[in-house]
Protein backbone atom coordinates (compact mmCIF):
# COMPACT_ATOMS: atom_id res chain seq x y z
CA UNK A 1 0.00 0.00 0.00
CA UNK A 2 1.73 3.42 -0.93
CA UNK A 3 2.00 5.96 1.86
CA UNK A 4 0.73 9.26 1.28
CA UNK A 5 4.16 10.81 2.02
CA UNK A 6 5.76 8.23 -0.20
CA UNK A 7 3.26 9.18 -3.02
CA UNK A 8 3.83 12.41 -3.22
CA UNK A 9 7.33 12.66 -3.67
CA UNK A 10 6.98 9.77 -6.50
CA UNK A 11 4.30 12.42 -8.32
CA UNK A 12 7.22 15.47 -7.37
CA UNK A 13 9.99 13.07 -8.88
CA UNK A 14 7.94 12.14 -12.21
CA UNK A 15 6.89 16.04 -12.45
CA UNK A 16 10.66 16.97 -11.96
CA UNK A 17 11.20 14.08 -14.52
CA UNK A 18 8.87 15.82 -17.06
CA UNK A 19 10.38 18.89 -16.49
CA UNK A 20 13.35 18.07 -17.29
CA UNK A 21 12.03 16.05 -20.17
CA UNK A 22 10.70 19.69 -21.73
CA UNK A 23 13.81 21.34 -21.29
CA UNK A 24 15.83 18.90 -24.24
CA UNK A 25 14.39 20.23 -26.51
CA UNK A 26 15.60 23.93 -25.25
CA UNK A 27 18.18 25.77 -28.02
CA UNK A 28 18.64 24.41 -31.18
CA UNK A 29 16.72 21.49 -30.58
CA UNK A 30 13.62 23.99 -30.21
CA UNK A 31 14.79 25.79 -33.73
CA UNK A 32 14.82 22.60 -35.60
CA UNK A 33 11.39 21.71 -34.18
CA UNK A 34 10.10 25.09 -35.41
CA UNK A 35 11.99 24.69 -38.49
CA UNK A 36 10.05 21.04 -38.91
CA UNK A 37 6.66 22.30 -38.21
CA UNK A 38 6.97 25.48 -40.55
CA UNK A 39 7.79 22.99 -43.60
CA UNK A 40 4.53 21.35 -42.09
CA UNK A 41 2.47 24.32 -42.47
CA UNK A 42 3.53 25.03 -46.20
CA UNK A 43 2.92 21.49 -47.12
CA UNK A 44 -0.66 22.20 -45.15
CA UNK A 45 -1.17 25.09 -48.12
CA UNK A 46 -0.17 27.85 -45.67
CA UNK A 47 1.87 30.54 -47.50
CA UNK A 48 5.76 30.42 -47.09
CA UNK A 49 5.56 34.42 -46.80
CA UNK A 50 3.26 34.18 -43.94
CA UNK A 51 4.77 30.67 -42.30
CA UNK A 52 8.50 32.29 -42.07
CA UNK A 53 7.59 36.09 -41.14
CA UNK A 54 5.48 34.10 -38.47
CA UNK A 55 7.58 31.83 -36.84
CA UNK A 56 10.61 34.13 -36.92
CA UNK A 57 11.76 34.96 -33.66
CA UNK A 58 9.72 32.07 -32.19
CA UNK A 59 10.43 31.59 -28.77
CA UNK A 60 10.32 28.67 -26.61
CA UNK A 61 8.27 29.68 -23.15
CA UNK A 62 9.44 27.58 -20.20
CA UNK A 63 6.30 28.75 -18.36
CA UNK A 64 3.87 27.60 -20.96
CA UNK A 65 5.86 23.82 -19.76
CA UNK A 66 5.40 24.68 -16.02
CA UNK A 67 2.05 25.42 -16.53
CA UNK A 68 1.13 22.13 -18.59
CA UNK A 69 2.75 19.66 -15.83
CA UNK A 70 1.78 21.69 -13.00
CA UNK A 71 -1.09 20.58 -10.90
CA UNK A 72 -2.72 22.33 -8.08
CA UNK A 73 -2.21 20.92 -4.80
CA UNK A 74 -5.35 21.36 -3.57
CA UNK A 75 -8.78 19.65 -4.98
CA UNK A 76 -10.88 22.48 -5.77
CA UNK A 77 -14.17 22.20 -3.89
CA UNK A 78 -17.60 23.46 -5.62
CA UNK A 79 -17.79 26.16 -3.17
CA UNK A 80 -14.35 27.70 -4.07
CA UNK A 81 -14.66 27.48 -7.47
CA UNK A 82 -18.25 28.70 -7.41
CA UNK A 83 -18.03 31.65 -4.91
CA UNK A 84 -14.89 33.26 -7.01
CA UNK A 85 -17.09 33.25 -10.48
CA UNK A 86 -20.24 33.74 -9.59
CA UNK A 87 -19.39 37.15 -8.10
CA UNK A 88 -22.03 40.05 -7.47
CA UNK A 89 -20.13 42.37 -9.66
CA UNK A 90 -19.75 39.81 -12.44
CA UNK A 91 -23.17 39.47 -12.32
CA UNK A 92 -23.86 43.01 -12.17
CA UNK A 93 -22.05 44.19 -14.78
CA UNK A 94 -23.01 41.28 -16.85
CA UNK A 95 -26.70 42.61 -16.44
CA UNK A 96 -25.60 45.84 -17.83
CA UNK A 97 -23.74 44.42 -20.64
CA UNK A 98 -27.20 42.35 -21.45
CA UNK A 99 -28.82 45.72 -21.76
CA UNK A 100 -26.09 47.57 -23.44
CA UNK A 101 -25.85 44.95 -26.50
CA UNK A 102 -29.66 44.11 -26.24
CA UNK A 103 -30.16 44.72 -29.91
CA UNK A 104 -27.10 42.96 -31.01
CA UNK A 105 -27.64 39.62 -28.77
CA UNK A 106 -31.00 39.55 -29.64
CA UNK A 107 -30.15 39.40 -33.39
CA UNK A 108 -27.37 36.61 -32.56
CA UNK A 109 -30.58 34.93 -30.80
CA UNK A 110 -32.36 35.00 -33.89
CA UNK A 111 -29.83 34.01 -36.42
CA UNK A 112 -28.39 31.03 -33.50
CA UNK A 113 -30.84 30.32 -30.88
CA UNK A 114 -28.72 30.75 -28.26
CA UNK A 115 -30.27 33.10 -25.72
CA UNK A 116 -28.69 36.13 -25.03
CA UNK A 117 -28.04 35.67 -20.88
CA UNK A 118 -25.92 32.24 -22.08
CA UNK A 119 -23.33 34.35 -24.23
CA UNK A 120 -22.77 36.88 -22.02
CA UNK A 121 -22.05 33.84 -19.48
CA UNK A 122 -19.16 32.34 -21.52
CA UNK A 123 -18.31 35.64 -22.09
CA UNK A 124 -17.81 36.54 -18.50
CA UNK A 125 -16.31 33.13 -17.27
CA UNK A 126 -13.75 33.24 -20.21
CA UNK A 127 -12.10 36.63 -20.13
CA UNK A 128 -14.60 38.85 -17.43
CA UNK A 129 -16.05 40.60 -20.08
CA UNK A 130 -13.39 41.16 -22.15
CA UNK A 131 -11.09 42.48 -19.89
CA UNK A 132 -8.46 39.76 -19.68
CA UNK A 133 -7.77 37.72 -23.11
CA UNK A 134 -4.15 36.52 -21.50
CA UNK A 135 -1.19 38.25 -22.66
CA UNK A 136 1.05 35.10 -23.93
CA UNK A 137 2.55 35.34 -27.94
CA UNK A 138 0.12 32.77 -29.22
CA UNK A 139 2.22 31.07 -31.78
CA UNK A 140 4.90 30.76 -28.67
CA UNK A 141 2.89 28.76 -26.23
CA UNK A 142 1.41 26.68 -29.24
CA UNK A 143 5.26 25.99 -30.52
CA UNK A 144 6.30 25.19 -27.02
CA UNK A 145 3.73 22.30 -26.71
CA UNK A 146 4.29 21.00 -30.35
CA UNK A 147 7.73 20.19 -29.70
CA UNK A 148 7.06 18.92 -25.86
CA UNK A 149 6.09 15.31 -27.01
CA UNK A 150 3.52 14.94 -24.12
CA UNK A 151 0.69 16.41 -26.52
CA UNK A 152 2.62 16.81 -29.66
CA UNK A 153 0.58 16.20 -32.08
CA UNK A 154 -2.63 18.14 -30.81
CA UNK A 155 -0.54 21.31 -30.85
CA UNK A 156 1.27 20.84 -33.91
CA UNK A 157 -2.91 20.95 -35.24
CA UNK A 158 -3.42 23.81 -33.38
CA UNK A 159 -0.21 25.67 -34.56
CA UNK A 160 -0.81 24.83 -38.43
CA UNK A 161 -4.53 26.27 -37.43
CA UNK A 162 -2.97 29.32 -36.30
CA UNK A 163 -1.04 30.03 -38.87
CA UNK A 164 -3.68 29.56 -41.35
CA UNK A 165 -5.52 32.18 -39.07
CA UNK A 166 -2.88 34.85 -39.45
CA UNK A 167 -2.62 33.47 -44.14
CA UNK A 168 -6.71 34.66 -44.23
CA UNK A 169 -6.23 37.76 -42.61
CA UNK A 170 -7.96 38.26 -39.40
CA UNK A 171 -5.28 38.93 -37.14
CA UNK A 172 -1.73 39.51 -37.63
CA UNK A 173 1.67 37.53 -35.46
CA UNK A 174 2.07 40.41 -33.00
CA UNK A 175 -1.94 40.83 -32.12
CA UNK A 176 -2.16 36.91 -31.26
CA UNK A 177 -1.90 36.82 -28.19
CA UNK A 178 -3.62 34.91 -25.75
CA UNK A 179 -3.75 32.06 -22.56
CA UNK A 180 -0.59 30.12 -22.00
CA UNK A 181 -2.45 26.58 -24.05
CA UNK A 182 -3.23 29.74 -26.63
CA UNK A 183 -7.23 30.05 -26.47
CA UNK A 184 -7.85 33.34 -27.96
CA UNK A 185 -10.42 35.94 -27.79
CA UNK A 186 -13.33 37.58 -25.90
CA UNK A 187 -14.73 33.70 -26.06
CA UNK A 188 -11.17 31.60 -25.54
CA UNK A 189 -11.23 29.87 -28.45
CA UNK A 190 -8.68 27.64 -29.33
CA UNK A 191 -7.09 27.99 -33.04
CA UNK A 192 -9.07 24.80 -34.64
CA UNK A 193 -12.31 25.95 -33.10
CA UNK A 194 -11.76 29.30 -34.74
CA UNK A 195 -10.86 27.67 -38.06
CA UNK A 196 -14.13 25.96 -37.65
CA UNK A 197 -16.69 28.41 -35.96
CA UNK A 198 -16.11 31.99 -36.40
CA UNK A 199 -17.67 34.01 -38.31
CA UNK A 200 -17.86 37.42 -39.84
CA UNK A 201 -20.77 38.69 -38.29
CA UNK A 202 -20.01 42.91 -38.91
CA UNK A 203 -19.08 42.23 -42.24
CA UNK A 204 -15.51 43.79 -42.50
CA UNK A 205 -14.42 40.99 -44.61
CA UNK A 206 -12.22 39.49 -41.27
CA UNK A 207 -12.94 37.20 -38.61
CA UNK A 208 -12.10 38.78 -35.47
CA UNK A 209 -12.66 37.64 -31.96
CA UNK A 210 -10.35 40.49 -30.19
CA UNK A 211 -12.09 43.94 -31.57
CA UNK A 212 -15.21 42.82 -32.98
CA UNK A 213 -17.84 42.03 -29.87
CA UNK A 214 -20.21 41.06 -33.10
CA UNK A 215 -17.67 38.29 -34.69
CA UNK A 216 -17.22 36.85 -30.69
CA UNK A 217 -20.97 36.18 -29.57
CA UNK A 218 -21.71 35.28 -33.09
CA UNK A 219 -18.96 33.00 -33.33
CA UNK A 220 -19.89 31.22 -29.82
CA UNK A 221 -23.60 31.42 -30.79
CA UNK A 222 -22.67 29.54 -34.12
CA UNK A 223 -20.29 26.85 -32.05
CA UNK A 224 -23.16 26.20 -29.56
CA UNK A 225 -25.56 25.44 -32.27
CA UNK A 226 -23.36 23.31 -34.17
CA UNK A 227 -22.59 21.00 -30.62
CA UNK A 228 -26.59 20.25 -30.52
CA UNK A 229 -27.72 23.63 -28.33
CA UNK A 230 -31.41 23.06 -28.05
CA UNK A 231 -33.43 26.06 -27.94
CA UNK A 232 -36.11 26.79 -25.70
CA UNK A 233 -34.66 24.20 -23.14
CA UNK A 234 -32.25 26.03 -20.00
CA UNK A 235 -29.23 23.93 -18.89
CA UNK A 236 -30.99 22.84 -15.37
CA UNK A 237 -32.09 24.31 -11.84
CA UNK A 238 -31.58 23.92 -8.64
CA UNK A 239 -33.85 21.69 -6.69
CA UNK A 240 -34.61 20.22 -3.57
CA UNK A 241 -34.13 16.62 -2.34
CA UNK A 242 -36.52 14.37 -0.04
CA UNK A 243 -34.93 13.26 3.22
CA UNK A 244 -33.63 9.83 2.63
CA UNK A 245 -33.09 10.34 -0.56
CA UNK A 246 -31.36 8.03 -2.73
CA UNK A 247 -28.31 9.65 -3.59
CA UNK A 248 -26.58 6.61 -5.13
CA UNK A 249 -29.27 7.60 -8.32
CA UNK A 250 -26.81 10.78 -8.53
CA UNK A 251 -24.03 11.68 -11.34
CA UNK A 252 -24.05 12.47 -15.04
CA UNK A 253 -23.74 8.81 -15.91
CA UNK A 254 -27.56 8.51 -14.70
CA UNK A 255 -30.03 10.20 -16.83
CA UNK A 256 -33.92 9.70 -16.29
CA UNK A 257 -37.08 11.34 -17.54
CA UNK A 258 -38.23 14.35 -15.10
CA UNK A 259 -41.49 12.87 -14.51
CA UNK A 260 -38.94 9.90 -12.98
CA UNK A 261 -37.43 13.11 -10.78
CA UNK A 262 -40.74 14.01 -9.52
CA UNK A 263 -41.80 10.56 -8.49
CA UNK A 264 -38.79 10.02 -6.49
CA UNK A 265 -39.80 13.59 -4.38
CA UNK A 266 -37.16 16.00 -6.28
CA UNK A 267 -39.01 19.24 -6.11
CA UNK A 268 -37.57 22.78 -7.40
CA UNK A 269 -35.05 24.57 -4.72
CA UNK A 270 -38.08 26.42 -3.02
CA UNK A 271 -40.38 23.77 -2.63
CA UNK A 272 -42.69 23.21 -5.35
CA UNK A 273 -43.76 20.37 -7.53
CA UNK A 274 -41.08 20.35 -10.76
CA UNK A 275 -43.02 20.64 -14.14
CA UNK A 276 -43.58 17.68 -15.90
CA UNK A 277 -42.40 16.33 -19.59
CA UNK A 278 -40.00 13.75 -21.45
CA UNK A 279 -37.03 15.39 -20.83
CA UNK A 280 -34.27 13.68 -19.87
CA UNK A 281 -32.40 15.24 -16.82
CA UNK A 282 -29.31 14.40 -14.29
CA UNK A 283 -28.96 14.87 -10.69
CA UNK A 284 -25.62 16.58 -9.34
CA UNK A 285 -25.06 16.74 -6.13
CA UNK A 286 -21.34 18.59 -6.53
CA UNK A 287 -20.47 19.38 -2.90
CA UNK A 288 -22.29 15.84 -1.70
CA UNK A 289 -25.86 15.37 0.28
CA UNK A 290 -24.83 18.66 2.53
CA UNK A 291 -24.14 20.77 -0.47
CA UNK A 292 -26.40 22.65 -3.22
CA UNK A 293 -28.35 19.79 -5.46
CA UNK A 294 -29.13 20.75 -9.07
CA UNK A 295 -31.36 18.71 -12.08
CA UNK A 296 -29.17 19.45 -15.20
CA UNK A 297 -30.33 18.78 -19.05
CA UNK A 298 -29.09 18.24 -22.25
CA UNK A 299 -28.14 21.75 -22.14
CA UNK A 300 -25.71 20.90 -19.74
CA UNK A 301 -24.16 18.54 -21.67
CA UNK A 302 -23.44 21.21 -24.25
CA UNK A 303 -22.08 23.36 -22.16
CA UNK A 304 -19.30 20.65 -21.18
CA UNK A 305 -18.67 20.19 -24.37
CA UNK A 306 -17.04 24.01 -24.23
CA UNK A 307 -15.24 23.31 -21.18
CA UNK A 308 -15.16 19.03 -19.58
CA UNK A 309 -15.17 20.49 -15.87
CA UNK A 310 -18.00 20.48 -14.20
CA UNK A 311 -18.05 23.21 -11.64
CA UNK A 312 -17.53 25.05 -14.96
CA UNK A 313 -20.81 24.06 -16.52
CA UNK A 314 -22.41 24.94 -13.54
CA UNK A 315 -21.00 28.23 -12.93
CA UNK A 316 -22.10 29.14 -16.54
CA UNK A 317 -25.76 27.89 -16.12
CA UNK A 318 -26.14 29.75 -12.85
CA UNK A 319 -24.22 33.28 -13.89
CA UNK A 320 -26.64 32.95 -16.84
CA UNK A 321 -29.71 32.56 -14.32
CA UNK A 322 -28.44 35.38 -12.18
CA UNK A 323 -27.60 37.62 -15.43
CA UNK A 324 -31.49 37.04 -16.23
CA UNK A 325 -32.77 37.75 -12.42
CA UNK A 326 -32.63 34.61 -10.18
CA UNK A 327 -31.84 35.33 -6.58
CA UNK A 328 -28.95 33.67 -5.29
CA UNK A 329 -28.57 29.74 -4.69
CA UNK A 330 -31.00 28.74 -2.09
CA UNK A 331 -28.97 26.32 -0.03
CA UNK A 332 -25.61 27.82 0.12
CA UNK A 333 -22.54 25.40 -0.44
CA UNK A 334 -21.10 24.42 2.94
CA UNK A 335 -17.67 26.00 3.84
CA UNK A 336 -15.32 23.27 4.50
CA UNK A 337 -11.56 22.22 4.10
CA UNK A 338 -9.69 20.97 0.96
CA UNK A 339 -8.82 17.72 -0.14
CA UNK A 340 -5.19 17.31 -1.09
CA UNK A 341 -4.48 15.65 -4.46
CA UNK A 342 -2.35 13.23 -2.33
CA UNK A 343 -5.02 12.44 -0.02
CA UNK A 344 -7.69 11.80 -2.82
CA UNK A 345 -5.19 9.38 -5.00
CA UNK A 346 -4.41 7.66 -1.99
CA UNK A 347 -8.07 7.59 -1.55
CA UNK A 348 -8.16 6.04 -5.49
CA UNK A 349 -5.24 3.46 -4.52
CA UNK A 350 -7.48 2.21 -0.72
CA UNK A 351 -10.73 1.77 -3.14
CA UNK A 352 -9.17 -0.24 -5.40
CA UNK A 353 -7.35 -2.37 -2.83
CA UNK A 354 -11.08 -2.91 -1.74
CA UNK A 355 -12.22 -3.78 -5.10
CA UNK A 356 -13.60 -0.53 -6.03
CA UNK A 357 -12.67 0.40 -9.77
CA UNK A 358 -11.99 3.95 -8.97
CA UNK A 359 -9.79 4.52 -12.22
CA UNK A 360 -6.81 5.90 -13.08
CA UNK A 361 -4.43 6.81 -10.00
CA UNK A 362 -4.17 10.74 -10.42
CA UNK A 363 -6.15 12.77 -7.36
CA UNK A 364 -8.95 13.65 -9.97
CA UNK A 365 -12.42 12.51 -8.21
CA UNK A 366 -13.43 12.02 -11.72
CA UNK A 367 -16.74 9.99 -12.36
CA UNK A 368 -14.88 6.36 -12.33
CA UNK A 369 -13.58 7.67 -8.54
CA UNK A 370 -17.60 9.32 -7.33
CA UNK A 371 -18.78 6.18 -9.28
CA UNK A 372 -16.71 3.72 -7.21
CA UNK A 373 -17.65 6.06 -3.76
CA UNK A 374 -21.08 5.67 -4.16
CA UNK A 375 -20.83 1.74 -4.35
CA UNK A 376 -18.37 1.73 -1.39
CA UNK A 377 -20.63 4.18 0.89
CA UNK A 378 -23.86 1.87 -0.58
CA UNK A 379 -21.74 -1.37 1.05
CA UNK A 380 -21.13 0.63 4.25
CA UNK A 381 -24.78 1.88 4.89
CA UNK A 382 -24.02 5.28 3.90
CA UNK A 383 -25.33 8.41 2.42
CA UNK A 384 -24.03 7.25 -1.10
CA UNK A 385 -23.77 10.39 -2.60
CA UNK A 386 -19.90 9.87 -4.12
CA UNK A 387 -18.42 12.75 -2.28
CA UNK A 388 -14.92 12.81 -1.38
CA UNK A 389 -15.11 14.50 2.38
CA UNK A 390 -12.97 14.46 4.94
CA UNK A 391 -15.08 11.98 6.99
CA UNK A 392 -15.52 9.33 4.33
CA UNK A 393 -11.31 9.81 3.70
CA UNK A 394 -11.33 8.95 7.51
CA UNK A 395 -13.75 5.90 6.80
CA UNK A 396 -12.03 4.57 4.19
CA UNK A 397 -8.41 4.87 5.66
CA UNK A 398 -8.10 6.93 8.86
CA UNK A 399 -4.60 8.24 7.98
CA UNK A 400 -6.16 10.26 4.97
CA UNK A 401 -8.11 12.88 6.68
CA UNK A 402 -5.07 13.93 8.52
CA UNK A 403 -3.89 16.49 5.99
CA UNK A 404 -7.13 18.31 5.00
CA UNK A 405 -7.29 22.07 5.41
Amino acid sequence: MIRTGTLLRLVLFLALLGLAGGRAVAGSDFAACVATLGDQAKRAGISPAVVEASLAGIERQERVIELDRGQPEFVTTFADYFDHRVTERRVERGRELLEEHERLLDRVYRDYGVPPRYLVAFWGLETNYGSYFGRMPVLDSIATLACDERRSEFFTTQLIAALRIIDEGAISPRRMQGSWAGAMGHVQFMPSVFLKYAVDYDGDGRRDLWGSLPDAMASAANYLSDIGWETGWRWGREVRLPENFPYHYAGRDQWRPLDEWRELGVRDAYGRKLAGGDIEAALLVPQGHAGPAFLVYPNFEVIMRWNRSQLYALAVGRLADRLAGATTLVQQPPEGPRLRREQVAALQEHLKAKGFDSGPIDGIPGPLTRQALRAYQQTQGMVADGYPSPALLAHVAPQLAEASE
